[in-house]
């Protein structure tokens, strides 16, 4: 039986194909209608603010502010605000950022429509959803120790081309303590030397490009 309100959906995408997509999938449903869509954060949280819909499916990867950030601020706003992130990444720093920022769910853009369809309704049914392949991911990290801020911030400036001398002015820290955090990053993240740290770091999107 059909209810006789629809899933009132916000599609957030800055890419016209995949937007095209959606709104075809999304119009083919008796039970859901898309309001609005939006191409960037501030469209998206403008959007959010005249619509109010129930459920905003949002892209990770949008120009400027990143779908996360964008789904930080909306549900800064609106704490009941049910979000979906869409991704074509499965990166373990990735996933985790997002759902511990309030995320309903965390889909893959390869999933089979038919999987998309059924977690709108799940979410908007009140339920949160972590497909088996994504979950996968989060537990090979599982028992991970998690980088600092700091080390963070060394990471940051090694994918910026810095040396361990010019990482020390900018910290104003010693450039013994540099190495020290190297490191650990090193350690942690089971490399092979500072270089393929920054590799690991982005393919688990725990750094961005």
């Amino acid at each position: 039986m059909v209810p006789n309100k629809p899933i009132r959906i916000l599609s957030v995408e800055d890419h016209p194909v995949f937007r095209e997509g959606l709104s075809t999938i999304i119009g083919s449903q008796q039970d859901m209608l898309l309001v609005a869509y939006a191409a960037d954060a501030m469209e998206a949280i403008t959007q959010f603010r005249n619509h109010r819909p129930d459920i905003t499916l949002m892209d990770l990867r949008l120009p400027g502010i990143s779908g996360t950030d964008t789904l930080i601020s909306i549900r800064g706003e609106f704490p009941q605000a049910r979000v979906i992130m869409l991704s074509t990444s499965d990166g373990d720093g990735d996933i985790q950022r997002a759902l511990r920022s309030g995320a309903a769910a965390y889909m893959l853009k390869s999933m089979p429509k038919n999987e998309l369809l059924a977690v709108i309704r799940s979410v908007h049914a009140g339920r949160r959803h972590v497909p088996p392949e994504v979950a996968a991911r989060l537990a090979e990290h599982l028992g991970d120790n998690g980088l600092t801020v700091r080390e963070l911030e060394v990471l940051r400036l090694i994918r910026d081309g810095r040396r361990n001398k010019q990482i020390a002015d900018d910290l104003a820290i010693s450039e013994t303590t540099v190495n020290f955090h190297i490191k650990n990053v090193v350690d942690k993240l089971q490399a092979n030397d500072r270089t393929h740290a920054v590799i690991i770091a982005l393919r688990r999107g725990l750094l961005q490009i």
